[in-house]
């Protein structure tokens, strides 16, 4: 039997993964999540999944922050990425991250397949078009990652905020808590990443994000 957890936001993207495998695997549980908390959730009360399927851009994942959070948690977990993204940059990421694969949201349904084969088979499976040659090893990345690990889901939203150049008032106000918690975040966040300002905060927080925020057109 295989246990399978597909960890996304957009039900027809789970409904059309759930047909592709039911056809490929006839002893298959196929497990859903639409956010990062019920992910980890289900992680938690399913300790027999033998492969997450995870959406970078589900709430509550914040970019590579769910990945990086999971890994945490069940570093033993085999994780694939799955992304409307296909860009080099990111797939060497996640590689980096310890995902066990990339697979984009064009995956046709044999290779989505035949993806997941070769991911319970303990392979890494990156598109055809990204050869696993082609991922270089980033060790001050994965040590930058292993740090916002250490991070809670509420810190690494104000770390987002400060990239977004919110004032702490401004930041309590979106996230409907006191300034004072806004500010003990901050301190906490500074600690955990070994940095001292906010300048260094946005410049790690930039590294984690996979999109540039949208710029609006001078006028």
């Amino acid at each position: 039997m295989i246990t399978l957890l597909v960890a996304d936001d957009h039900p027809l993207y789970r409904d059309a993964l759930r047909g592709a495998l039911t056809l490929s695997f006839s002893d298959l549980t196929l497990l859903e999540a639409a956010d990062l908390m019920q992910t980890v959730a289900l992680l938690e009360e399913h300790k027999d999944i033998d492969l997450l399927l995870l959406d970078l851009h589900m709430p509550g994942s914040g970019d590579l922050f769910g990945l990086i959070h999971i890994r945490k948690l069940f570093p033993e977990l085999p994780v694939a990425v799955v992304s409307g993204l296909e860009d080099p940059m990111i797939i060497t990421k996640v590689i980096n991250l310890g995902a066990l694969g990339f697979v984009p949201k064009t995956t046709g349904a044999a290779q989505i397949a035949d993806a997941v084969t070769s991911m319970l088979e303990g392979d890494i499976w990156l598109p055809d078009s990204y050869a696993s040659d082609e991922v270089e090893l980033d060790n001050e990345f994965a040590e930058l990652a292993d740090n916002v690990a250490s991070l809670t889901p509420a810190q690494y939203k104000v770390l987002c905020y400060m990239r977004d150049g919110l004032l702490n008032k401004q930041i309590a106000y979106n996230l409907d808590i006191a300034t004072a918690t806004v500010k003990a975040h901050v301190t906490a966040i500074f600690k955990k990443l070994h940095i001292n300002n906010r300048t260094q905060a946005v410049l790690i927080a930039s590294q984690l994000q996979l999109e540039p925020p949208a710029t609006t057109p001078s006028t």
